[in-house]
């Protein structure tokens, strides 16, 4: 049946109005600042840390970006050094995984909540890396994010256990054992902090996931996805649907399960793909036995993503096995960086506890002593919107 003309005209008046507005969020969350306006940021940044980030990208006027023989190409990357390090003594590694829709640029919103907890003790003194996970080195609404995986679009995870990894060992002064080295991050992030870290469990030792997506396919035996978790009542998506919603960017843009995951693999590969990476059913597939990796999870009761119920599944599944997963919840909390900065403080507690006993001993908190390969400091700038606490 047609629409009478006059709500025809209002439907296609509506519809008009609301692509305007996307178009309008998308310009301005995920554009980049003016490179004139980004020149001085990281001189400015670095000045207000007891620590110092490098800068190996092209985000400031000079492209000092690592070779990734992995995807062919340069990548971004900021290395943070604590306080008191000189390339002799050794400390922990910490490389943090942005969200979707982000870049290695989302570090800066949290570079001084970080510095100032390891100045003041709360937090023991690490090597942080943020590397580029975003497809294209240039994250927006349509070239999402590769969740730093092997797939179609790129050799990311060779890109970070094989290229980045070799990096790091050559140029930075890193503690060897796997307890001391750390994954984590924050919605994608989180979801491939945990892939990584069971598939790379000879590296790893600590993985953690804010907001993480590690079910993802999630489901109640109704085949319900946003369900509230029930351990009589669990069942898994058997079917990829492109069109099927996933959450919203922001409270606002909606996600769908084809914008995701289209990137990745062939649509009628996509449920095995999905499933082969899925942390939720790693766990048993890569045999993850009690003792072999430190883990936490953090989110809120009322994830627009359904990342709580997800949580709920992994912990569950893990527990079968008699493994353990530590967790922090935020009651009423959703997918967004009010709930991510109520969860930063017990964050960097556990992973604290975790690293801790792999600073070097009787740490001074010294000012930094910038090795021989750090390029001369750049600006830095942070988005408009992060999965990560100020």
């Amino acid at each position: 049946m047609s629409l009478p003309m006059p709500c025809f005209r209002q439907f296609v008046l509506r519809c008009s109005a609301c692509c305007l507005f996307m178009a309008f969020i998308s310009t301005v969350a995920f554009a980049k600042p003016p490179a004139l306006f980004k020149k001085n940021e990281l001189q400015v940044v670095n000045g207000k840390l007891q620590g110092h980030i490098l800068d190996f990208t092209h985000n400031h006027g000079c492209d000092r970006r690592i070779w990734s023989n992995a995807l062919c190409s340069k990548r971004d990357l900021y290395v943070y050094l604590p306080p008191g390090y000189d390339g002799v003594k050794q400390f922990p590694l910490l490389i943090w995984l942005h969200g979707f829709s982000q870049d290695e640029e989302s570090f800066l919103g949290f570079a001084t909540t970080f510095d100032r907890a390891i100045a003041s003790g709360k937090f023991p003194p690490v090597v942080l890396v943020i590397p580029d996970g975003s497809i294209r080195g240039k994250p927006t609404p349509i070239n999402a994010g590769s969740f730093f995986l092997n797939s179609r679009a790129g050799n990311f995870e060779d890109y970070l256990m094989i290229d980045l990894w070799c990096f790091l060992c050559e140029n930075f002064a890193l503690r060897p054992e796997k307890e001391a080295h750390a994954l984590a991050g924050a919605s994608m992030g989180g979801f491939s902090a945990f892939n990584l870290g069971i598939k790379h469990r000879d590296r790893f030792g600590v993985i953690a996931g804010m907001l993480p997506l590690v079910n993802l396919r999630y489901s109640d035996c109704h085949g319900r996805r946003f369900a509230d978790f029930d351990p009589n009542c669990q069942g898994w998506v058997e079917q990829y649907r492109p069109l099927a919603y996933s959450g919203r960017i922001m409270h606002v843009i909606p996600v769908f399960q084809g914008r995701a995951m289209r990137p990745l693999a062939p649509r009628q590969e996509m449920r095995d793909f999905i499933s082969a990476e899925n942390p939720g059913e790693m766990l048993h597939c890569y045999d993850v036995q009690p003792g072999e990796l430190a883990m936490w999870v953090g989110y809120g009761t009322r994830d627009g993503f359904n990342a709580d119920a997800q949580s709920e599944s992994f912990i569950w599944h893990a527990q079968e096995r008699g493994v353990c997963v530590d967790a922090s919840i935020i009651p009423g909390g959703a997918h967004d960086r009010i709930t991510a900065k109520k969860l930063f403080p017990p964050l960097a507690q556990w992973l604290g506890q975790q690293l801790g006993p792999y600073a070097p001993c009787c740490y001074p908190a010294l000012p930094i002593t910038a090795p021989q390969h750090e390029p001369a400091p750049l600006p830095i700038i942070a988005w408009p919107f992060l999965l990560v606490p100020h």
